[in-house]
Order: C-alpha cells, then structure tokens, then sequence
C-alpha cells in the first residue's frame, strides 16, 4: 500500500501548572502544546508502474500541499492549518500548536495540489475550482488530558482511484479538449472514510492537450477521483471536442473496473468515427488485471 509514516509528539510542558489542571473546576482551562511533525519521519512508498520509491514528504515530488485539522466531538473545528512546499522551504510537513485538555479527532490530508484543500468538515473534503489530485489521507482520536508526553505514530492512505487513457490513433489536428464521464464516484471525498460524499458520477474536463509527438501524436490522459466504496465498476463516455465545443467523437467503454490505491488504464482509439474500435484495460498499483473488449 501506498502510504505516509509520521510521527506526532505531544510536548510534556502544559501552559498551566500540573497542580492547577489536577483540579476538577480548572481543567476546562488546561492546555498542552502540541507538535506534530510530518517531515523526518513521514516517509512515502509511491508504487508508480512498474517502480516503486521511498522518499521523505520534503523531498517527494508528488505531496505539494498538506492540512492538519483537529476537531471537537461535536464537530466543531479547534485548529486547522495548511502548509504548502512551494511557501515552505524548510519545515515542510512541521506544525506546532497548543490544544486545551478534550477529545479531538485529528484529520491529516496530503495532496498534489498547489493550493491547501477545502475542509469544510469532518465529513467533507474537496479541491474547490481544481481537479482533484492524488490525495492521502489519515484520521484519529486523540485526548489531551494530561501535561505527560505522547508518542503517536500513523498511517497516511491513498484515497484516490486514478484512470490512464492512451489513445492509439493520433490526435486530429482540430482536437481542442476531451470530456470523460464517469458513471459512479465523485470529487469530494469524506476524511473519516476517503470514500466519495456522493456516487452521481461526474464529468472530468481535460483541456491543454499535448499529444505525444515521439510516440505517433497519440494522447495520454489522466484524472483521479473519489469510489463511494473500495472498488467500483461503472462505465466511461470519451468525448473529443473541437474548439466550438462540439463532438468530434464519443466513446463509451463499459464496466470499467476502479479501486482505491488502483491506476486504470484504457488504451484505444479515441478519434476513430468507424464504430470498430477496441479498448483494453489495464490497472495497476496492487495488482493487474488486463480485459479486453
């Protein structure tokens, strides 16, 4: 599995005195400082077909962004802040704060987005105006009820499916966008679960596309989303459009096997109108699974 280590240090010096938070009427006001430091050990295993790295989250290409978040048990937010590499050149992945004596559920989300992920609850995550990108994900229950330090260790999950399309014939010379529909799956995810809030489906634009010269001017595409459930089967629509927006061809491929942590490749012709061609699929990460038809 991919996924990120980290470890969370909660300081031993509590702003109020031992004494003071043993007191039943004076723990309300307690508070220990806390510091949770994903960088020197919050390493990363990125399967990437057919290799796999392990690099720290400083170093790691793909983590642009990451949101630490604390919550109440009634949902309301204590602390939330979001880092980002390109602001932070040293102590990317560091956060320090003071939390008071409670229960909290601590929310971690690492992406490769450029800008911080809207959090607008324990239940709901999304990339706003932006596509979604790879996305990790870790959740737990913490309680501050003393000044004695703790040592948590954990877990940060990739939450998204992902889908390749290769294109076997060129791309047209009056190719402008693509439009892929997906029948299941969303955008937003919930970060208790990294499952998707909803499984409407959802049409993913794919503008600016440069088709691969050295291999043929075929086009590669990719976007990343959310399963409703670990693994999906849905169907895919493929329309090519030119710059007026309209259909120069449409694709549809049926039963299209997705799961999380799992890459899913279709490879077939996107712009031929002779209604013969064929796709296969691939998909990867944990395992492969090739179908043809």
């Amino acid at each position: 599995m991919n996924h990120f280590n980290f470890l969370a240090a909660v300081a031993a010096t509590a702003l109020i005195s031992a004494t003071s938070c043993s007191i039943k009427e004076n723990r309300i006001l307690c508070e220990a400082p806390v510091h949770v430091s994903v960088t020197n050990d919050f390493t990363v295993t990125q399967e990437d077909i057919p290799t796999k790295a392990v690099q720290s989250v400083a170093e790691n290409s793909v983590v642009k962004s990451i949101t630490l978040a604390f919550y109440k048990p009634d949902g309301t937010l204590q602390y939330k802040a979001d880092q980002l590499k390109a602001d932070t050149p040293t102590g990317f992945g560091d956060f320090s704060l003071t939390l008071p004596y409670g229960s909290y559920k601590m929310i971690v989300i690492a992406h490769g987005g450029p800008q911080p992920i809207t959090l607008t609850s324990t239940t709901e995550a999304n990339f706003g105006t932006d596509k979604p990108r790879e996305t990790f994900l870790y959740t737990s229950d913490l309680t501050i009820n003393s000044s004695d330090p703790k040592d948590l260790s954990a877990t940060l999950s990739r939450i998204i499916t992902r889908l390749d399309v290769i294109s076997t014939d060129a791309c047209p010379e009056n190719l402008e966008s693509v439009r892929i529909s997906f029948a299941k799956g969303g955008v937003a995810f919930n970060p208790q679960t990294g499952l998707s809030t909803n499984n409407t489906g959802f049409t993913y634009p794919v503008t600016g596309i440069v088709p691969v010269a050295s291999e043929g001017n075929i086009a590669k595409l990719r976007s990343n989303f959310f399963l409703a459930s670990d693994e999906e089967t849905m169907d895919v629509t493929i329309q090519t459009l030119d710059s007026e927006g309209s259909t120069l061809n449409s694709v549809t491929v049926n039963n299209v096997p997705f799961k999380r942590n799992r890459n899913t490749t279709l490879t077939g012709s996107l712009f031929s109108t002779s209604g013969s061609a064929t796709f296969s699929v691939e998909t990867g990460w944990a395992e492969a699974i090739n179908q043809t038809f």
